[in-house]
């Protein structure tokens, strides 16, 4: 694929930008080879480019340099403060796993302090349980809860870590009886049916209802990945990128949330409690 890219930013580098003006969302999971097209297709044209993102949600991509690669957003950007998306009392819970501002690699700060919802909503609850089986019942009612009051199965997703945890998902929506679909790079939300998968798997979505499931400790942040860290930077960027993670996934929630773990616990969930 790097190739691929690389190929086709060579030709658009030797020709002329197919394109008057390029727009770009989800940029902070924009790579290195893609950023490299996409400044060739600017072709330095001022606001030839435009980008829109949150460094909060960035979950595929280690942070790298734009201005080296010839693009450089200082004091060219700004933060936009109005979520519609988003109950007030999700968002401000979701908001305790970031820091009040998100810096990048060229010193471009996020400061994600101001921002306001157009709506209410109930308080997201979360949830810690002495086992699985007590997890499991209670996301089953959650769910069964949610369904009583109208919620269609497919305004509803269900999202753990990594696929090594899907079982517990499909344990507890088994139990509520609800019909759901498995989600993949193939597989899409589907009608009449409640959403399962993984956390990465849940950007770019969104639902009326979402329990986060088995959020414990060594499963978030990933116990494999801090093992296989090199240096103190690299044990930062996993924590910072597990907690962008957790956040992508509750900010999937339109109107309910709820997230659990068994003991002990991700401590991720005890920043999402403080008050």
């Amino acid at each position: 694929m790097a190739e691929l890219f690389g190929r086709v930013t060579a030709h658009v580098t030797a020709s002329k930008s197919p394109f008057d003006f390029v727009v770009v969302d989800e940029a902070q999971d924009v790579g290195v080879v893609e950023l490299r097209l996409l400044a060739a297709l600017g072709a330095g044209r001022p606001n030839g480019l435009f980008f829109t993102g949150d460094l909060g949600q960035r979950i595929f991509q280690q942070p790298f340099s734009w201005r080296a690669l010839g693009v450089d957003v200082r004091g060219r950007s700004y933060t936009l403060r109005i979520n519609y998306r988003t109950s007030h009392q999700i968002r401000i819970q979701a908001d305790r796993l970031l820091p009040p501002a998100v810096s990048d690699v060229d010193g471009l700060t996020e400061d994600r302090r101001g921002t306001v919802s157009v709506f209410n909503g109930p308080t997201p609850e979360v949830e810690k349980f002495d086992d699985a089986e007590q997890e499991t019942e209670a996301v089953a009612n959650w769910i069964t809860a949610r369904l009583r009051k109208g919620v269609q199965p497919h305004e509803m997703g269900v999202f753990v870590r990594s696929s090594r945890e899907l079982r517990r998902a499909r344990a507890a929506i088994k139990r509520a009886g609800a019909p759901s679909v498995e989600l993949s790079e193939k597989i899409e939300v589907t009608e009449g049916r409640l959403s399962v998968g993984t956390m990465h798997l849940a950007k770019g979505l969104e639902f009326r209802a979402v329990a986060v499931m088995a959020c414990d400790d060594e499963i978030i942040p990933s116990q494999e990945r801090i093992e296989n860290v090199g240096d103190e930077a690299d044990l930062e960027e996993v924590y910072d990128s597990e907690r962008h993670l957790l956040y992508v996934a509750c900010t999937r929630a339109r109107d309910h949330l709820l997230v659990t773990g068994v003991k002990p616990a991700s401590e991720f969930l005890d920043d999402l409690q403080l008050t």
